[in-house]
């Protein structure tokens, strides 16, 4: 984890016009307001391309948020940056760090800690005596991983699942829709406080230390880490799995959705769950009133039908 990047002399500070400009840039942008005509457009856009809904109560949250992307393209107000994002330009450039400033990742190990009772007590054995996870591995996605935290908690139970059942395997599929967030997943490094979250005997097993004093970090054993995929997703295309799951983790994500789309992406959530296999969601949200080949095994943890 060492920085081997040369060092390079600081450049000369800007004089004349140059440092004026400059110097004005923070105060310009401080000035700035986000009009409603470009929360309007945000705001559709948001929706349509990936289903978050943006009602007028976040429009002074979203423009704090692109404080820092005005920012780093060096623009005095929000209509430049709207126009940016909605050019040919900027739809392929800009579009996907639209994706990291409005949602929120948030997320750590063994979160909501009834869901790994229930997977551990009842969902794995039933799923065993029906011998999936012997002849070929029991398939489970984690959608909208965020920072890798679930998966790899899912890993830490189903590789001591393993432990005392022979023949056993398992492959986790693990998407999110930011690249920036998969990329950090992928790098399974977490700051050392991190590792409070996890039981002290799965730590000793998956979790390495780094010997650096100064920046104490942990990353997730290469055990844990080769047994997932991580791939980007967006719920809102017509996306399809290679495989049938035989169980999905969707947690605290769909909250940020409306009604309608909550509906059809818990549909296409069933068509990628086996028959038999489970659903869970976040202790947060409902499937009242959804019409879908489901029956309740916990208040947030469901079944497919048929």
């Amino acid at each position: 984890m060492k920085d081997h990047t040369a060092h390079k002399p600081a450049p000369a500070a800007p004089t004349g016009d140059k440092a004026a400009k400059a110097s004005s840039a923070p105060m310009a942008l401080y000035r700035a307001q986000l009009g409603d005509g470009e929360f309007k457009r945000f705001s559709a856009l948001i929706h349509s391309e990936f289903g978050i809904k943006m009602p007028p109560t976040k429009k002074v949250l979203l423009q704090s948020r692109f404080q820092k992307r005005l920012r780093a393209l060096g623009m005095h107000s929000y209509q430049e940056y709207c126009d940016y994002v909605f050019s040919e330009k900027g739809r392929e450039a800009e579009r996907p760090h639209l994706i990291d400033v409005v949602t929120t990742n948030t997320t750590h190990f063994f979160r909501e800690p009834k869901h790994w009772e229930i997977l551990d007590r009842h969902v794995m054995p039933d799923l065993w005596r029906r011998g999936i996870g012997r002849s070929a591995p029991l398939n489970l996605w984690s959608a909208g991983c965020s920072s890798g935290e679930e998966p790899y908690t899912l890993a830490m139970l189903l590789s001591e699942f393993q432990g005392k059942n022979s023949g056993f395997d398992f492959s986790i599929l693990a998407t999110d829709i930011s690249n920036d967030i998969l990329q950090k997943a992928m790098r399974a490094v977490y700051a050392m406080e991190k590792a409070d979250e996890i039981p002290l005997e799965m730590k000793k097993k998956y979790v390495l230390k780094s010997k650096d004093k100064n920046n104490p970090r942990i990353k997730i054993d290469a055990s844990l880490r080769k047994k997932i995929s991580f791939q980007r997703l967006n719920f809102m295309g017509n996306f399809s799995l290679p495989k049938q799951q035989d169980i999905i983790f969707c947690r605290n994500v769909v909250i940020y959705f409306d009604r309608s789309t909550q509906v059809t992406l818990f549909q296409k959530f069933c068509n990628n769950l086996k028959p038999g296999g489970y659903l869970f969601i976040g202790h947060s949200e409902s499937l009242s009133g959804m019409d879908l080949p489901l029956r309740a095994v916990e208040p947030t943890v469901f079944q497919r039908t048929g």
